[in-house]
């Protein structure tokens, strides 16, 4: 049996008994590494040899969750929330009813989205918004797997489909290099094209997930860590908005220049005291209160880092593309699927679809080429089978971000009420359209 094959379903099937999603991914490592010949002396060098990868991720992502939180002390949030209720209260309205909800879905979309590509700070959004609303939430009685659902759609598909910000990455960085490494000859203008069937099928299940899945009532407990977060942040002013307006434009500004979220992070951070809209008395607390909060994010990226690097080591993630390959022949239907499951295999084990396309994209291109697959439907393929398991994977920073805000009061699992709704929603529907769009293209 493939040791790949093995090692993410052990690490899947350990997150689904709610072991912690690090031990998982270390677990699944020592699993995947001993069965693919490694021994356990060089399963281990291997491994903590490859957690350098995620260090610089996890770095980037403390120091963002340490600007959110001197974001939160100028009282930005507590004015996006006002305005969120003073829409919901207009005219007297009641927060039971079905347009203050459809309005806070519908923010949330937008501020998840455009976190990808207009104002490219991804995941740091999260800890600024979602825990301030979650008392609205609350007493609107929305489920928080819907939550979970739209904020993994706003951080994964405008990526996907838009050749913005990390979609830019993604695309013409990523994805449109490896392809023309690999012998195809593509225009980049033609990757949103043939990715916006795949992307299609991810709005397909959105819709389920909100008109379908979670619009029962959820009940939730509104305790005092949350009442005590909305009181520690100060109330804002109109120099304290302005700054951070700053900051957050200083930070897209460097982060496009400099490609670095640990530069455009720390030009945020730095903003905010040299204008004075945080003090420099509580920068010490600030900056260990972000890091603390995104702290779980950034072990299971080290961890998940390691664990994709003993993953490379077995050479068996080429075993089971070649293998698939073997079983294909000349049937271009089963060529696509089996292209599919592989790539949603690698990707879940990694948590990262940008990391799983220099992998598959070795095999993957020379075999569309035999296959006889287009250039538009091999970028459809290649771009859908990195994509998919992003949205469900336990080491994802696209499922770890929703539940770090949703999860602030100890009431939402990672894996039962993110990976796994997420998952359902997205890879599915991403497998079939994803196939479809490599016939039909």
């Amino acid at each position: 049996m493939n040791a790949v094959v093995i090692a993410v379903l052990a690490m899947l099937l350990l997150s689904l008994l709610r072991i912690n999603v690090v031990f998982a991914l270390i677990a699944g490592a020592a699993i995947g590494g001993l069965l693919g010949g490694l021994g356990v002396n060089e399963t281990i060098t291997t491994f903590t040899g490859g957690v350098g990868g995620g260090a610089t991720v996890a770095l980037s992502y403390a120091l963002l969750g340490g600007f959110a939180v001197a974001i939160s002390r100028t009282g930005l949030p507590n004015r996006l929330v006002e305005l969120v209720l003073s829409v919901i209260q207009r005219n007297g309205e009641n927060r039971s009813k079905a347009l203050p909800k459809a309005l806070i879905f519908f923010v949330i979309l937008l501020i998840s989205c455009l976190s990808q590509n207009v104002v490219p700070i991804h995941i740091a959004f999260i800890p600024l918004f979602i825990p301030p609303i979650l008392q609205i939430l609350n007493e609107l009685k929305v489920d928080r797997r819907l939550i979970a659902t739209i904020i993994t759609f706003g951080l994964t598909a405008p990526y996907i489909l838009l050749p913005v910000g990390f979609g830019q990455i993604f695309q013409q960085d990523i994805l449109a290099a490896n392809l023309e490494s690999n012998g195809l000859e593509i225009s980049t203008s033609d990757i949103p094209f043939a990715l916006a069937i795949p992307v299609g099928g991810m709005f397909l299940g959105l819709l389920v997930a909100i008109f379908f899945s979670y619009r029962k009532p959820r009940n939730y407990a509104n305790s005092n860590f949350q009442q005590d977060s909305v009181e520690e942040q100060s109330d804002y002013t109109s120099f304290g908005i302005f700054a951070s307006i700053l900051a957050i434009a200083a930070t897209l500004v460097v982060q496009i220049i400099s490609d670095s979220m640990i530069a455009a992070a720390l030009t945020g951070i730095t903003l905010l005291y040299i204008t004075r809209a945080v003090k420099w008395s509580e920068a010490d607390q600030l900056l260990t209160k972000g890091m603390q909060m995104m702290a779980f994010i950034g072990f299971v990226m080290i961890a998940a880092a390691g664990f994709a690097e003993v993953m490379k080591a077995t050479g068996d993630v080429e075993t089971l593309v070649t293998a698939s390959a073997d079983l294909i022949g000349n049937n271009q239907s089963l060529g696509a699927l089996l292209m599919l499951i592989v790539g949603l295999l690698v990707t879940m084990g990694i948590g990262s679809s940008f990391s799983t396309i220099p992998i598959i994209a070795t095999i993957f291109v020379p075999l569309c080429l035999e296959l006889g697959f287009s250039p538009m439907a091999t970028i459809a393929l290649v771009g859908t089978a990195a994509a998919l398991g992003d949205a469900g994977s336990p080491a994802s920073d696209s499922t770890l971000g929703p539940t770090a805000g949703l999860n602030i009061d100890g009431q939402h699992n990672h894996i039962w009420d993110t990976c796994v709704p997420t998952f359902l929603h997205y890879n599915i529907p991403l497998i079939i359209f994803g196939w479809l769009a490599a016939i039909i293209l």
